[in-house]
Parts: structure tokens; sequence; C-alpha cells
């Protein structure tokens, strides 16, 4: 697709590689490119995989534009946080492989996904917004509040607590975390899961689900 997302179509899935050569910052570019695979993908597959780069899944907003200026900071802010819902609510099943770290908007990223796969590794998964001085939005708190649960949103979310795969399995970053030699036959397995559930009974439902959710994060986007 770009320099940012590679898109590949085998059986029924569409495989959204993330690499920037860098830190896979969620940027305009970034945005832009799994934008237009994801749009790709509802004529052209029945489940979604969103993978990241070796050792980094996503490290969030680009804080080049974060400290660009405030209409290119809304922008940016904006159009990712229209993005993370479109993902959210995707008719179709998709499947996240996080390959590394997660971070802030990389983390939120990750709840937006129907299923999350996590290498084990020394690796950390979470939301440090507050750590480095910056208020988490709305679209943030909600969607955590939804899919890591009340219980762990003070920790998470005001305390900035980062995990290890291991323990983002049970916050709920993740669904599962598996070894390197075991993490592309775990992969195959629920993607195989997730062909067999790909349906319009699926997305229905998903509505079902998450449609409160989305109101509730659309209203706070103004």
């Amino acid at each position: 697709m770009t320099d940012f997302v590679t898109y590949d179509q085998q059986d029924g899935i569409a495989t959204l590689s993330m690499d920037d050569g860098k830190a896979n910052a969620y940027g305009p570019s970034m945005i832009s490119a799994l934008s237009e695979a994801l749009e790709r993908a509802k004529s052209d597959a029945k489940v979604v995989l969103i993978k990241g780069r070796p050792g980094i899944f996503c490290a969030g907003f680009d804080l080049k534009i974060m400290t660009k200026g405030e209409d290119a900071r809304l922008d940016m802010v904006s159009r990712g946080a229209e993005l993370l819902l479109d993902l959210y609510m995707h008719p179709q099943p998709i499947v996240m492989a996080c390959t590394g770290h997660a971070l802030a908007a990389g983390a939120v990223l990750l709840m937006s996904a129907d299923y999350r796969i996590g290498l084990k590794g020394d690796f950390k998964l979470g939301l440090n917004e507050t750590t480095i001085g910056m208020t988490m939005p709305a679209f943030g708190i909600e969607m955590a509040r939804d899919r890591l649960g009340s219980e762990n949103l003070t920790q998470a979310v005001l305390n900035a607590r980062l995990y290890s795969p291991e323990e983002a399995v049970t916050v709920h970053y993740l669904d599962e975390a598996v070894d390197e030699n075991q993490f592309e036959k775990a992969l195959g397995t629920r993607l195989d899961a997730m062909m067999s559930i790909a349906s319009p009974a699926f997305a229905a439902t998903k509505i079902g689900i998450r449609s409160v959710v989305e109101k509730k994060i659309r209203e706070s986007l103004g």
C-alpha cells in the first residue's frame, strides 16, 4: 500500500503490516495508510490481521507532530480517534499481532481489535500519557473502560502502569501472550477461528455490543 503499511490478502485474510522503519508512530501517514488498507479489506477479505514490526507494535501518536503546533496536533488526534473507532466497529473480525512494545495510542489501537496475540519478551504495553504530562483523551478513557474493565482503570490509565505481555493478558490489553517459536502457530489457529465466525451476524452483534461506547466517544469528539 505505502511505505508505512503493506497489504497482502491470502485465503480471505487481509494482512496489514505496519512498518515505518522506526517506532511505528501513529502519525498522519500511518493513519492514512491504515485507513486505506482497512477500507480495501471490506471488499477483499473476510478477516483482517494487523501486525507491527519486529520488536514494536506501535509507539503511539507521533511526538514530532504533537509538538508542531495546536492545529497539527488536533488534526492528528482527531483523525487517529476516527480510525480507532472505525477499527472498533469494523464489520469484519480484526486480529492484532502485537510484535513488541505498544504504548499510548498504540495500546488503544490494541484495544480496538477483536482478538490480540502478543509476543512474549522484554516489551512494555500500556497507556503512559500521564507520566509524560498528557491528559488522556476521552476516546482513550472510554475504550479502556470498555476493554480493560473499570477495575483496571486507576492503575492502567490514571497511574500509567506499563505491563509485560504476560501481565497485559491479565488486564485485557492482550487475549494471549506466546513464545516466539509458537507465535505464528497461535496466530494461524486464531485466524482460522475468526474465519469461521466472519459473517453479517458477527458484524451485527459487534454493533449491538459496542454501539453505546461508540456513541459516547463520538459525542466527546464533537
